[in-house]
């Protein structure tokens, strides 16, 4: 159980001063802990590396405003919840995601996934089609886009030189941790775009980042994901992506992403069956949900309420 040291450093309140509910729910043997505001259709909310739920704090209000009940989730190991010593392969977190729908009492939702939140909303979409009623991906590919990618695109392969950096025992853990997080706010610096985050902003990702285990179980998910290019559980699970997504699709990208290249992330569409739309936002790095919380937003909450998003 990971709460008492948690607490103090994720269940935070919104920019705007309003109070979300904060709790814990039981999904897929473990507990998550989420974040949540507004009442109607729910549109839940998954972080990406090296945040947390607070990533979405913007969004929150804003689909809380324009009547959906938004919840941001703690992906498993991160945040408020719990810190499993296994499950970190992506078909096991995204049950975690639907799971949670689950337990929130939902027949569905739309998933919202930034970065790693984002591959698991791709993956929850193929697996659980029937849990997800629309997707919106920021910052990710496709997993088979983005494993080819890693493969086969040299300037790729350099852009995510982090992630080959993760394969190494406890030292990434270390470096993590090392001076309060400091790392962590000089990668979430570097892979902004001109509109860098207040430095109050960072020192909360920091702290999350420092509190114990953490650094271990976000790591984790990373090394699956190059330590299964080559095994039989990997091009397993690279062949249960092929099953294509057959929801509504919004993709959502910033042009000076260096992390994760346009080139790798465009072309996604193949694998949706469904009206895909591609967004490219003009002077956004990595994080155009914070970077520039209003454009996101606006084009978020008009995607979700537009009857016909093949326009």
């Amino acid at each position: 159980m990971t709460e008492p040291a948690a607490a103090p450093a994720v269940r935070l309140d919104l920019p705007s001063g309003e109070r979300v509910t904060h709790r814990d729910v039981a999904a897929n043997g473990a507990r998550f802990h989420i974040a949540e505001l507004g009442d109607g259709p729910l549109v839940l909310l998954l972080h990406g590396f090296p945040q947390f739920w607070w990533t979405w704090r913007y969004q929150l209000s804003a689909l809380a405003e324009a009547g959906y009940r938004a919840v941001a989730m703690d992906l498993r190991g991160v945040g408020g919840s719990d810190r499993t010593p296994r499950g970190y392969d992506p078909a096991n977190l995204a049950l975690d995601v639907t799971g949670v729908i689950r337990s929130l009492g939902e027949p569905d939702a739309a998933l919202v996934g930034h970065d790693l939140g984002g591959y698991l909303a791709w993956t929850a979409a193929a697996m659980r089609p029937k849990l997800v009623r629309r997707l919106a991906v920021v910052s990710m590919p496709h997993p088979r886009r983005w494993r080819a990618a890693m493969l086969r695109d040299a300037r790729q392969t350099a852009a995510s030189s982090y992630i080959w950096g993760f394969q190494r025992p406890w030292i990434p853990e270390r470096q993590l941790t090392a001076d309060d997080g400091a790392l962590v706010g000089e990668l979430i610096r570097n892979w902004s775009g001109p509109r860098l985050p207040e430095d109050a902003e960072v020192e909360a990702y920091q702290r999350a980042m420092c509190i114990p285990s953490t650094a271990h179980c976000s790591i984790e998910p990373y090394r699956w994901l190059v330590r299964s290019l080559a095994r039989p559980d990997g091009i397993q699970f690279n062949r249960r992506m092929k099953r294509p997504v057959r929801v509504p699709t919004l993709h959502l990208h910033g042009s000076l992403d260096p992390v994760t290249r346009t080139r790798s992330a465009a072309g996604s569409g193949e694998y949706v069956e469904a009206p895909y739309r591609w967004r490219l936002f003009d002077g956004l790095g990595h994080f155009p949900h914070e970077e520039d919380p209003v454009a996101f937003s606006t084009e978020l909450v008009n995607w979700l309420k537009d009857p016909e998003p093949d326009r």
